[in-house]
């Protein structure tokens, strides 16, 4: 049950004293309404019977070694943007899977908007690394590019490149398109030929900040560098892990479900590097460069989202045949079944431990005795306005914090939707009005930044009081 006296008990009288930004006669009232809420808690992943089955059904080993091999030592991205274009790589093999379904009653239109704009998402955080990567010193100028507009470049008349010429006097701008990835094949195909051409234009239009492009085949217009995007992604060893082990299951939802679980982890993935860049860059207090990577992380928590909506359009009793026929859920498994994903709690986690930089973050060191040292600190800064990237980072934080309670509550409704409200409370077993499954309890827990939520409830109340005071003296002047 969560304390509610602990906002009343910093509302104290002395409390005012000690901050001159509010007046003494400064009084917030919080009424007690007694609710059942939880505590802060810890998930736990499930049993390691199921989080290897889990790891065994999608393959997971073996992307794990892709993800982790180290091709390019100098390049520090290579372990955040691999993942990234790998999860892209593993769209457009979904994109395939999709035009390839024969059934008539599947919602192909629907499903291909979703992936279209999923496609899109992820090229848009892609851009983002990019364009992170371009700001450092110390990573600008490390990717494996080929520059297509030096003298020294070789146009090859093998289809693996593209030649696009400028307005007449100007220089010829030559495209470069991958040989292995799936997307240049899409676009020949008639099927998927629209979808395709409007990823590349993505690809163009999200790229345009960016010191280089992707490679793909999309028109650079401007000539940029392109990425040594075969070298880099690996498209073949992707593929090569296109059948799932249970590829003998005459379902056709199977692909579909194996393929999205891929991308789900190569995201997680790249989560996890990001969430570790976040940590050391607040050490070495480069503020405004951790709340950019902050802003990443909640984009990708939306993404896991947006990802596990897919499930909404696959078909409801195909997947659940698929359900039992893959036997997802055991009789002594209780935890949900994302918490098979190791690497997703483990962001989670770690998404949680960034309130212990907050101290850091403010240069203040925590009260032993429980003061409200953290809070006015934060006050301050909010106030003073002059350390906006400590401010930015703190925004951030807390957009990392909703972000995951967003997603954790809209898998569960993704959950009463596919398989029904009993699978939804954790392995058909009802839960009491007395208690909360674990899912719920992820997005119903107490804030993780009590003292930023302090000192914002403060800051909110301060004006207030303020506006009143002003609005009494100009009362008493008329009068």
């Amino acid at each position: 049950m969560v304390d509610l006296d602990w906002k009343a008990k910093m509302v104290s009288s002395d409390l005012p004293n000690k901050s001159p930004k509010l007046s003494n006669k400064l009084q917030i009232s919080i009424p007690a309404i007694p609710f059942r809420g939880v505590s802060n808690i810890t998930p736990t992943p499930a049993s390691d019977s199921s989080c290897s089955a889990y790891e065994h059904c999608f393959r997971l080993p073996e992307l794990h070694q892709i993800w982790n091999s180290k091709e390019f030592p100098n390049w520090k991205t290579e372990s955040i943007l691999k993942p990234a274009l790998q999860a892209l790589e593993i769209t457009f093999r979904f994109i395939s899977t999709v035009f390839s379904d024969a059934r008539p009653y599947a919602n192909r239109r629907e499903l291909t908007r979703r992936i279209e704009s999923l496609t899109t998402s992820q090229i848009e955080l892609i851009a983002i690394i990019i364009e992170d990567e371009a700001e450092g010193s110390t990573t600008r100028g490390t990717a494996p590019i080929v520059d297509l507009s030096s003298a020294n470049s070789v146009l090859v008349r093998d289809g693996s490149y593209a030649e696009v010429w400028k307005v007449p006097g100007e220089t010829t701008v030559v495209s470069k398109t991958s040989e292995a990835s799936l997307l240049p094949r899409l676009a020949t195909w008639q099927t998927s030929e629209d979808v395709a051409q409007k990823i590349l234009y993505s690809i163009e239009c999200e790229m345009r900040r960016c010191p280089y492009t992707l490679g793909l085949g999309e028109p650079n217009l401007t000539g940029k560098p392109n990425l040594e995007y075969d070298a880099v992604c690996r498209p073949n060893e992707i593929h090569a892990l296109k059948k799932s082990p249970y590829d003998h299951i005459n379902n056709q939802e199977n692909q579909s479900v194996y393929t999205t679980h891929q991308i789900l982890e190569s995201w997680i993935h790249v989560a996890k590097q990001i969430i570790q860049r976040v940590t050391e860059r607040i050490e070495s207090k480069e503020f405004s460069r951790a709340a950019n990577d902050c802003y990443l992380v909640e984009r990708i928590w939306k993404l896991l989202a947006e990802i596990e909506d897919l499930h909404l359009l696959m078909d409801p009793d195909d997947f659940l045949r698929l359900k039992n026929q893959l036997q997802m859920r055991s009789l002594d498994e209780t935890a949900p079944f994302c918490f098979r994903s190791r690497e997703l709690v483990e962001i989670t986690k770690s998404c949680k431990e960034l309130k212990h930089k907050v101290p850091e973050i403010l240069g203040v060191e925590v009260d032993p005795k429980g003061g409200p040292r953290i809070q006015e600190a934060a006050m301050r800064l909010y106030s003073e306005k002059r350390e906006f990237e400590k401010v930015y980072l703190l925004q951030a934080l807390q957009a990392i914090e909703g972000a995951l309670k967003r997603f954790f509550y809209a898998y569960k409704q993704v959950l009463v939707v596919v398989m029904g409200s009993l699978e939804a409370k954790g392995n058909g077993v009802l839960v009491s009005s007395e208690s909360c499954d674990s899912l719920t309890q992820l997005f119903l827990e107490p804030t993780y930044f009590p003292s930023l939520d302090a000192a914002k409830t403060f800051l909110g109340e301060s004006w207030g009081h303020r506006q009143h005071s002003g609005m009494e003296r100009r009362s008493r002047r008329k009068q």
